[in-house]
């Protein structure tokens, strides 16, 4: 029998390490935020880049964890190519590298291992002869350009899910998506035009906004995973195609889980067809993530209606929307999170005359640089009126924990629609190289084209699998709002660096609205701000990593 090649003998050993270090990174943060074995909230804000830099290298290895496992599960099934082991040995070479010297938290932010005084457990993570060797191998020029000419024959990158369904959902949205959207995306965002009702339609008839709803409601049933393949896909041609399900996918999961027998029966089966488009009402003026600050009332008339007072503002979709799905303080003097309850809150679909035809309801839209195609507005409030059944499970005070039910869903949908915005700019860039000719030949001839092009391919790998094991977990019925958040942490950071270094392969041209790139990179820039920050994801991820090991 012959033995395993170098790549599988330490691809099998390479978590490990990687694990022991970030289990180091833990103690230390644990040592200065959690002495007493509980995280101190003044603590976790005195020490707040320590447990963010615990968040970062812990996502780190999560996602170097995951390409491993994922590439095993290729090997059994016999579809391990070159092209894998490639892209998985730059992308793991660049991430250990990464951990031994700094972890980009942002642009202007590198958190070292001397800032939580782990050099020595540094110095043993790329000593570990598995590290080493993808340290060595995947710095290597000749690695990355043996993957760029794997791509450039048109050999690609495997996609499978391990599930034949599932890739049969892949490809019909491809399919879909290079005729119906990828054609009309950019000039529709140049015109700053909400998605076509045909367009809607067509994406309604796909099953697109039941995808995760039960079949008794009249969905697909089919979990996260589905999902993430449809969201990837559509968001591949245009986010905001791949972004309207979101709020589907918020609005079912707060119905589905929170929601009345009678409040399920009559919703959930218009979302899952499209017949209602529901838009999330959430954020305020100068609260952004501090939800539990929010000041907008809703009072109980003597008949059992509600009468909605207050402002909201960055809401997307509000005015071709039928279902609002709000967020309001009903306890009088409260000025927490318990204050606050949940309201399925229907409205009359606006039009572009009349964005929002209700009485006691008007908004103005805020206009944006990318993230076209729904539109956001500001929205006033002035003696609104909801329902008596629009209290979303019928119970007061329990809005901010039903909405935290659903974040872990939405960040794993947000994290997929920034996979799909990160290959759409690799597929800009790799085929702009080849068509660009420059001293004598097409630009991706030269190494620090083929370098950016190689990176931008295993990036986006090794996030889409972590985002898959995520959605994985979340199918499984998991906890996993340290997974969710760390899938969308590293995702919206992937998908920035692919938009911006797809832009500098084009040039001065990519600078030029005319080309799809200045779009992508638009676009791409919210993926970090929205569904929570990429400093409240951090949050999350620490803070959850220290109460988990208690």
């Amino acid at each position: 029998m012959d033995p395993p090649s170098p790549f599988l003998n330490h691809l099998r050993g390479v978590s490990t390490p990687a694990r022991a270090y970030a289990a180091q990174a833990q103690r230390a943060v644990a040592q200065r935020c959690a002495p007493a074995g509980r995280p101190e909230a003044a603590l976790l804000e005195r020490h707040q880049r320590a447990l963010h830099g615990l968040a970062w290298i812990a996502t780190t290895v999560e996602a170097i964890r995951c390409a491993a496992d994922w590439a095993e599960r290729l090997l059994q099934q016999g579809r391990l190519t070159r092209g894998e082991e490639l892209a998985i040995t730059v992308g793991i070479g660049e991430y250990l590298a990464q951990l031994g010297g700094g972890v980009p938290m942002s642009q202007n932010e590198i958190f070292r291992p001397a800032e939580l005084d782990i050099e020595l457990a540094a110095a043993a993570l790329v000593s570990d002869e598995h590290a080493r060797w993808f340290l060595g191998q995947g710095k290597l020029p000749e690695t990355r350009r043996a993957l760029v000419d794997h791509l450039l024959d048109g050999r690609g990158i495997a996609e499978t899910s391990f599930d034949a369904d599932l890739d049969t959902i892949r490809e019909q949205y491809r399919r879909f998506a290079a005729k119906e959207i990828t054609p009309h995306a950019h000039a529709w965002h140049l015109a700053n035009a909400l998605i076509p009702d045909a367009l809607v339609a067509q994406l309604a008839d796909l099953g697109t906004f039941g995808i995760c709803i039960g079949t008794e409601y009249g969905g697909l049933g089919l979990g996260k995973r589905a999902m993430c393949i449809v969201t990837e896909e559509l968001s591949r041609a245009w986010i905001a195609t791949g972004s309207l399900g979101t709020r589907s996918e918020i609005a079912g999961d707060l119905i589905g889980s929170a929601g009345t027998p009678a409040q399920k029966a009559q919703w959930l089966p218009k979302l899952a067809s499209g017949e209602v488009l529901p838009t999330a009402v959430f954020t305020e003026p100068d609260t952004g993530s501090d939800l539990a600050s929010l000041k907008t009332r809703a009072t109980q008339a003597d008949d059992g209606g509600w009468r909605i007072d207050g402002n909201k503002t960055w809401i997307t979709h509000a005015a071709r929307t039928d279902l609002m799905t709000l967020l309001a303080r009903t306890e009088p003097g409260s000025v927490d999170h318990n204050g606050l309850s949940m309201f399925l809150a229907a409205k009359p679909r606006g039009s572009d005359a009349l964005p929002f035809p209700a009485q006691g309801m008007s908004g103005s839209e805020i206009h944006v640089l990318g993230y076209r195609g729904m539109k956001e507005y500001d929205i006033a409030f002035d003696g609104f009126e909801a329902d008596s059944d629009a209290l979303l499970g019928g119970v007061r005070g329990q809005g901010f924990r039903q909405l935290m039910q659903t974040f872990e869903g939405a960040r794993i949908q947000t994290a997929a629609r920034a996979i799909g915005v990160a290959w759409r700019a690799y597929d800009l860039a790799m085929q702009y190289a080849q068509d660009r000719k420059q001293f004598g030949g097409p630009i991706v001839r030269f190494p620090r084209v083929s370098d950016k092009l190689a990176m931008m391919v295993a990036e986006t790998v090794l996030a889409r699998e972590l985002t898959h094991h995520a959605a994985d977990e979340k199918d499984k019925g998991h906890r996993c709002d340290i997974e969710a958040g760390m899938a969308k942490l590293l995702a919206a950071r992937v998908a920035w660096s692919n938009a911006d270094t797809g832009l500098q392969i084009h040039g001065g041209n990519g600078y030029a609205l005319e080309f799809e790139i200045s779009r992508v990179l638009c676009d791409a820039r919210i993926l970090n701000i929205f569904e929570g920050a990429a400093e409240i994801q951090a949050q999350v991820i620490g803070r959850g990593l220290l109460s988990r090991a208690r």
